[in-house]
């Protein structure tokens, strides 16, 4: 009791060159000087009773390991600079989460969705192309100038030689071979 009683009378520095030497005493005296004030300037910084707490006390520890290797001028300025630094970095860590759980959140609702729908879409076309091209050769011509090359059946029927009727047709028989054909393909992807 004694002993410890001695410590509160010890400046800074004295107990900053007993620290350094590995006196535990000295380190209580510093903590219980201290932990008040530099909890204090957490939880004024974060607004956050627990946070503070735990800034707090890691901010002790570590000097409790670094105790026999710390050399210090000022024990006031090395626990304020190691709040600062540990607030920083609890700000980082924070900005981090905040960052990575908005990334992860558009993942969720845009990414995945939208890969997979972009791997959809690709062979959805890779498919239709194929089937187009197993269409009759006439039947293809006028199937692709009119969902190609956006041409009315008019303007197919004067290109080809043939009536509007008959290019009506043609595109409705390819409508419905693709139709018939695509549908197996939409059953297993979509």
């Amino acid at each position: 009791m004694f002993k410890k009683s001695i410590y509160k009378t010890y400046s800074d520095e004295e107990l900053a060159e007993r620290i350094h030497k590995g006196d535990e005493v000295a380190y209580m005296e510093v903590y219980d000087r201290y932990f008040g004030i530099i909890y204090a300037f957490s939880r004024k910084m974060l607004q956050d009773d627990d946070q503070a707490q735990d800034i707090t006390q890691d901010i002790f520890l570590t000097l409790f390991e670094k105790m026999g290797s710390l050399q210090v001028r000022s024990l006031r300025a090395y626990l304020y600079q190691s709040v600062r630094y540990a607030l920083i970095d609890h700000s980082r860590k924070q900005q981090s989460r905040v960052s990575y759980m908005t990334g992860l959140a558009d993942y969720y609702v845009q990414g995945v969705w939208t890969t997979d729908d972009a791997i959809i879409e690709n062979e959805l076309h890779h498919q239709i192309e194929k089937q187009i091209d197993q269409l009759p050769a006439k039947m293809r011509t006028i199937f692709e100038l009119s969902r190609k090359s956006h041409l009315s059946n008019k303007e197919i029927a004067a290109q080809i030689g043939i009536s509007e009727g008959t290019v009506r047709l043609q595109i409705h028989h390819a409508i419905s071979r693709l139709r018939s054909r695509l549908t197996i393909f939409f059953l297993f992807f979509l």
